[in-house]
Parts: C-alpha cells; sequence; structure tokens
C-alpha cells in the first residue's frame, strides 16, 4: 500500500530525474507499483475493503507462525485448511507476501579509516620446478582496509620466517605500519 507520504517521495525522487527502476529501489516497491503511481497526478487513497476475507479468523496464526519459523506459503496454507480454511491458496500466499518479515542483506559492510587495518592472508598459486624438485609456489598478499592498495610476495615456503620477512616488506611498500593487522585463520 503506498501512502500519501510514500507517493511525494516518489514525486520527489521523479523531480530529482531518477528513473522507475532507481525509484522503486529506493522505496523498496515493485516498478510496476512506482511506474503506476507516478502517472497519477493527485493521490488517490486506497479504498477500504468492501468486504471481509475468508482468511481474516487466521491471520493472527499465520503472523505468530511466521515469527517462530520461515515457512513457506504453503506450508502456511496446509495449517490454515487443518484449521478449517476453504479460501483458496492464492489468498494466502498473498497475505504471506504481505506479513512476511523483509529478508536484511546477507552480509555486513565493514568501514575502516585511513592506516587502521591490513588484512592478510597466504595463497597458493601452483607447483614450479627448481632444480630436479616440484615446490609448490605460495603467495603472500596484505590489503589495506580502508584504500584496498595490495602488496603480494611469491615465496617457496609458509614458514614464520617467511610470514614475518612478507610483513616486513608490506609495511616497506607501504611506507607505514597499519594499527592491527587481521590474518585469516
Amino acid at each position: 500500500m503506498i501512502d500519501y507520504e510514500a507517493w511525494c517521495r516518489m514525486k520527489q525522487y521523479q523531480q530529482d530525474k531518477l528513473n522507475v527502476g532507481q525509484i522503486a529501489q529506493k522505496m523498496d516497491s515493485d516498478h510496476r507499483t512506482v511506474e503506476s503511481w507516478l502517472q497519477e497526478k493527485h493521490y488517490r487513497p486506497r479504498k477500504p475493503a468492501a468486504q471481509n476475507s475468508k482468511l481474516d479468523p487466521y491471520k493472527d496464526d499465520i503472523v505468530s507462525l511466521l515469527e517462530k519459523h520461515a515457512y513457506t506459503a504453503t506450508q502456511l496454507f496446509q495449517r490454515v485448511q487443518e484449521e478449517g480454511y476453504d479460501g483458496s491458496y492464492s489468498v494466502v500466499k498473498r497475505y504471506v507476501h504481505q506479513v512476511r518479515p523483509k529478508r536484511k542483506p546477507a552480509f555486513l559492510t565493514l568501514a575502516f579509516a585511513p592506516g587502521e587495518a591490513a588484512q592478510v592472508d597466504w595463497g597458493l598459486y601452483k607447483t614450479i620446478q627448481v632444480g630436479e624438485t616440484t615446490r609448490k609456489l605460495n603467495f603472500f598478499v596484505m590489503v589495506l582496509c580502508h584504500s584496498r592498495m595490495m602488496y603480494v610476495e611469491f615465496t617457496l615456503s609458509q614458514s614464520m620466517e617467511h610470514f614475518l620477512a612478507c610483513h616486513q616488506h608490506a609495511f616497506e611498500f607501504f611506507g607505514a605500519v597499519p594499527e592491527k593487522v587481521m590474518i585469516d585463520n
């Protein structure tokens, strides 16, 4: 449902020369909904529902079930049918879509000040021929968290001696030492 405040924000975004897709993304709405509302010259309040839904007696149960677990609309439809609901699946599906808690992004955006932190890790590039033997070619990587500036050094070993020497070389390369170094594993 688009209320008056949301409609005004859409119109403001339109005046700011954002396209329908950008407005839909900012409003967390479907682009077809935004496109439809942007064509309206005046806000039109939604008309109240003319009749009660067969689902009304089961809505509180659906919400409480969704708060406990991430049930699918099909699972909820089966549950309310067992309790006596004789309406259609599409009504349940539409309602579940309205009341289901919005998913949050699955990642955390980190922000670092300049010089605050660096990330360090080892990697394996490939094997190389050294004399008559084959050796693993490792690489040491240090990345400054703020600027994403990277230092890479190839070594034949991941020993502590190499690890500390690579740190020293990285600090010399960057011309400074960060406040903290985050080491993977």
